[in-house]
């Protein structure tokens, strides 16, 4: 057994210790088995050919470096056959939560919110590392992995992923989560992992595939995504998070923020989404259908651009994006937007100032004080939200009443110089009658005298 400096302890595992069971899916590269090792589930990845074994040992490198709660667990790898031991999730992949045709879990804005923010947790650990940082290069809800009854999210598939300090212009990724400058064989850089998390973020918001209007091939996708397409924006979905989302999916990539700005910013907002580690209640799967560290929803293998299903929630609008109400996407007597409807800067501001202590778990009154001290800081916000428009409101009349009298002003003005101009030209008028007149006479008396 040897402990890497990150404090994982990675084995040389023999096979014969290992008791596989079933084929559960396919990753970026071979086949993904569920096993037992050790009395403890566990998933084992292999290679089908030697083609493979470059991706392989890039997982194996990469994922031995790391040790976050967010990111599945390597516990070792075996030489005869060559494989991948590791973590087992027994949810499956978010992807097969999302989309799966029939049944359908049922989850919440706080769940949605949580799994997100744990993605955030997990790439910036990842984009901090030292002395090498990591890039994943392939995030998408197919490799994000889900435990402790959906309430825990876990990346996978590091096959793809590389150092930060690598000069990166091989395209990686798929396509509906891939940021431009990938595929434009632009130098490109941790921003496409942002990229990508903004996209996962409407999809678990709305529970549709992005650009999945589109069809076609994955070019058809790149060729959009190129032009400046993304996802069409949420109606109701609250202005901090829209902000949030449509800057990590900004074309260029200085302009999106930092994963731990990500993180910090999504961190700030779960203080107003309580019962995040609810258990969903998942439907049962059978075991191909229940992904190891694999990113595919079976045992088929992957494609970017998967099958039209119908699912529920295909509206477009999020008319339900409340803490307590499922995402069914039915309407709802109280509305996310009320609570959160105010600008992005105030909403950081107030949450900062007014964020409550954690409560004891243990302790009803504790629980109490601290669900109180969320409605207070709800009704506050939307009381400083409506104090906001009507500020804003009466700055407008104000404009537009200046705009008014300026207006009114010019108006006197014209008034005044179009009755001067009358008054000249009556004079004028007078004196041109009387020169006529002085003509006319200067003629008559020019006749007399010859």
């Amino acid at each position: 057994m040897v402990e890497t400096p990150t404090g994982c302890l990675f084995e040389d595992i023999q096979f014969k210790d290992i008791q596989v069971e079933a084929a559960v899916g396919r990753g970026t590269f071979g086949v993904v088995f569920k096993a037992v090792w050790k009395g403890k589930d566990v998933a084992i990845k292999s290679i089908e050919s030697e083609n493979e074994r470059n991706a392989f040992l890039v997982e194996l490198r990469q994922l031995s470096r790391v040790n976050h709660p967010n990111i599945v667990k390597l516990y070792g790898s075996c030489n005869n056959p060559v494989c991948l031991v590791m973590e087992y999730a027994e949810c499956g992949s978010l992807y097969n939560l999302l989309h799966s045709a029939d049944p359908q879990a049922q989850y919440t804005a706080s769940h949605a919110m949580s799994w997100c923010l744990q993605c955030a947790q997990g790439v910036a650990y990842l984009h901090a590392m030292k002395p090498k940082a990591l890039i994943h290069r392939d995030l998408k809800p197919l490799n994000l992995l889900l435990v402790a009854q959906g309430t825990v999210l876990k990346i996978c598939d590091f096959g793809t992923a590389c150092d930060i300090q690598t000069y990166m212009t091989n395209n990686k990724g798929s396509a509906a989560w891939m940021a431009p400058e990938v595929f434009e064989g632009s130098n490109y850089s941790e921003k496409c992992d942002v990229f990508s998390w903004g996209i996962i973020l409407w999809e678990v918001i709305t529970r549709k595939k992005p650009f999945d209007e589109i069809g076609g091939s994955a070019f058809c996708i790149m060729w959009a995504v190129h032009r400046g397409t993304r996802p069409p924006l949420i109606k109701g979905l609250p202005k901090p998070i829209e902000i949030l989302m449509t800057r990590c999916w900004d074309k260029e990539p200085t302009q999106r923020p930092s994963m731990e700005e990500v993180k910090n910013t999504m961190s700030h907002l779960m203080k107003y989404f309580p019962g995040s580690n609810d258990p969903l209640k998942l439907p049962l799967q059978p075991s191909a259908n229940r992904s190891g560290s694999s990113s595919t929803i079976s045992t088929g293998s992957h494609t970017d651009n998967t099958e039209n299903r119908n699912s529920f929630g295909r509206e477009e609008t999020l008319k339900s994006f409340d803490a307590k109400v499922p995402l069914d996407f039915k309407p709802s007597k109280v509305s996310l937007k009320k609570i959160l409807g105010i600008t992005c800067a105030l909403i950081t501001k107030l949450l900062l100032r007014f964020q409550p202590l954690a409560p004891c778990p243990n302790s009803k009154e504790s629980m109490a004080v601290f669900e109180q001290h969320i409605r207070m800081v709800q009704e506050y916000l939307k009381v400083q939200s409506e104090i906001a428009h009507l500020a804003l409101r009466k700055q407008e009349l104000m404009s537009e009443l200046e705009q008014d009298q300026r207006e009114q002003q010019a108006s006197s003005r014209l008034i005044e110089e179009h009755s001067k101009l009358l008054e000249d030209n009556s004079h004028l008028l007078a004196s041109c009658q009387g020169l006529k007149n002085k003509l006319s006479l200067m003629k008559t008396q020019s006749q007399h005298h010859s």
